[in-house]
């Protein structure tokens, strides 16, 4: 989860300012691909990877496209109605650069003065987790409509822990489209593997996962020192959903999990609830309407609160979402969809925590269009659209992190916090994997290479490379030992390698495909 030339140009009604006949070449945006676009476009995620210009330059069209109509990269609250963490935007400067460098022909020019190229790792979060449960490897079953799988599965817990954070990890990206987690304390609940489990069970949620989405990590420390309690005994119930067309391919979806150390004190509960539902919802066909919900039903709220982070939800036939709270006489923005995107949701954790003062309620309104003027619309023609929990039907399914308000919860900066975090500290610049299981792993850079590649292995060993061709023959051998090795390819013509990598002790290999240019 999920690009003009004169001095000033108009398109679209914005107006992009440059140097008087900039030529930008790749070196000069590649910083913002890697900023704004490669945290979900690299190797193993959704989507294409952009992570040099080989990778980038075949889809400057699509981009393009994409950022003209506000579709990538993929964020969809109104910054300027609320602020989250971790937003994925992009300024107005970086997308008229990316603009004139491709409508000047995308330019390749020296790609060695290029910025160095981000590394992604295949977790998150530093550390060791506290426990890492799988599912059992599933073969997606998706064929002509999308699948909803719920895995039950036992925390392994004897003793009630504190969640501090977790982290989900997809075993194959490219067909997990989101991931919801609930947990069931009375551990009775079985996985339903049928694809048509649309409602997951369980006592509470705890979060879940979709592209592009950071980890979910409660702030450890002064000010704020926050978590989940979860009982002894209980079961992690994860609700997966497999897109149409994904059937046949195999996940190992993996949940990693992080607990306050046992007898911790000063933890604040943080609670995860649905305060915001409608269940009456009926849309004719050619109709486009608004329904809304409100907590509680009747009075207020008898406590303040603070809100730490929105999830709200509908379907396909939604367009626009808008999530506040009101007294009467002053309204407190919360969230705001003006294009509501299924494709694209999750908990969004506020910048600042939100306080909602006792006297208030929780407000909701969803707008749908059930039209042929809606390019979401999943009947075509338009047909009747009612509540329900299949992605066919619709819903309106607010959800909220939250504390009980607490005085100085106003001035307290989430983000602020969470950037120190030393779970999310950044990892070193050297290492691409830093898996947490044994077997070794390896990762080629840069890739596509014309010069040289380097092969790094996540431990020191003592290994054989060989590269073969795409005809099979063997063009490089070495005996090294590390864990890393650098190879001279420029004498290798351009074309498709393959890198193969063997422990010298266990006998492992390892395969990676090296593309050269030239």
């Amino acid at each position: 989860m999920k690009k003009i030339y004169p001095l000033l140009t108009v398109l679209c009604g914005i107006t992009f300012s440059s140097s008087v006949n900039a030529q930008l070449e790749y070196k000069d945006v590649a910083h913002i691909f890697y900023s704004r676009c490669t945290s979900c476009h690299h190797e193993g995620q959704h989507g294409q990877s952009m992570m040099n210009y080989s990778e980038t330059f075949p889809w400057a069209a699509s981009i393009k496209h994409d950022l003209l109509i506000g579709k990538m990269p993929p964020w969809s609250p109104d910054t300027s109605y609320s602020r989250f963490d971790h937003e994925r935007i992009i300024t107005q400067s970086e997308k008229n650069d990316i603009i004139i460098w491709i409508d000047g022909g995308a330019l390749k020019g020296d790609t060695s003065l290029a910025p160095i190229a981000p590394i992604y790792a295949v977790y998150k979060l530093n550390g060791t987790p506290d426990a890492i449960l799988k599912i059992p490897v599933f073969t997606s079953n998706a064929s002509s409509v999308d699948s909803y799988v719920c895995f039950s599965i036992p925390s392994g817990l004897t003793q009630d822990r504190i969640l501090r954070a977790y982290e989900i990890v997809p075993g194959n990206p490219a067909i997990v489209h989101h991931v919801l987690v609930n947990v069931d304390t009375s551990a009775t609940t079985t996985s339903d593997l049928s694809g048509g489990c649309f409602t997951i069970s369980g006592d509470f949620g705890i979060g879940g996962y979709a592209p592009g989405a950071p980890p979910t990590v409660f702030p450890g420390e002064a000010p704020l020192k926050a978590g989940i309690r979860i009982k002894a005994g209980s079961k992690m119930v994860l609700q997966i959903h497999y897109p149409t067309g994904t059937a046949g391919q195999i996940d190992s979806t993996q949940i990693r999990l992080y607990y306050y150390p046992l007898n911790t004190t000063g933890v604040r509960p943080i609670y995860n609830s649905v305060p915001l539902q409608n269940w009456s919802l009926y849309f004719p066909p050619n109709t486009t309407t608004s329904f809304s919900a409100h907590y509680p039903s009747s009075g207020t709220i008898l406590a303040p609160l603070s809100m730490f982070a929105a999830f709200p939800h509908s379907h396909k036939v939604c367009t626009s979402i808008v999530n506040y709270a009101f007294s009467g006489t002053d309204t407190i923005p919360l969230i705001r969809i003006k294009k509501w995107d299924f494709n694209w949701q999750g908990y969004y954790t506020f910048s600042n925590l939100v306080k909602v003062p006792a006297g208030y309620k929780l407000m909701s309104t969803h707008v749908f269009d059930n039209t042929v003027n809606n390019p979401n619309n999943p009947n075509s023609p338009p047909a009747l659209v009612i509540a329900g929990t299949s992605t066919s039907n619709e819903m309106l399914f607010d959800a909220f992190l939250w504390f009980y308000y607490q005085p100085g919860d106003d001035t307290i900066n989430v983000s602020s916090i969470l950037a120190n975090d030393p779970l999310l500290a950044p990892l070193s610049a050297s290492v691409k994997e830093i898996p947490l299981e044994t077997g070794l792993k390896a990762y080629v850079y840069p890739n596509p290479a014309s010069d040289k590649v380097t092969i790094h292995l996540s431990a020191k060993a003592e290994y054989k490379v060989c590269i073969f061709n795409i005809n099979g023959q063997n063009v490089f051998r070495s005996e090294t030992s590390g864990s890393e090795t650098t190879i001279d390819v420029k004498k290798l013509p351009a074309g498709m390698y393959t890198a193969e990598v063997t422990d010298n002790k266990t006998k492992e290999k390892i395969t990676k495909k090296i593309i050269l240019t030239k």
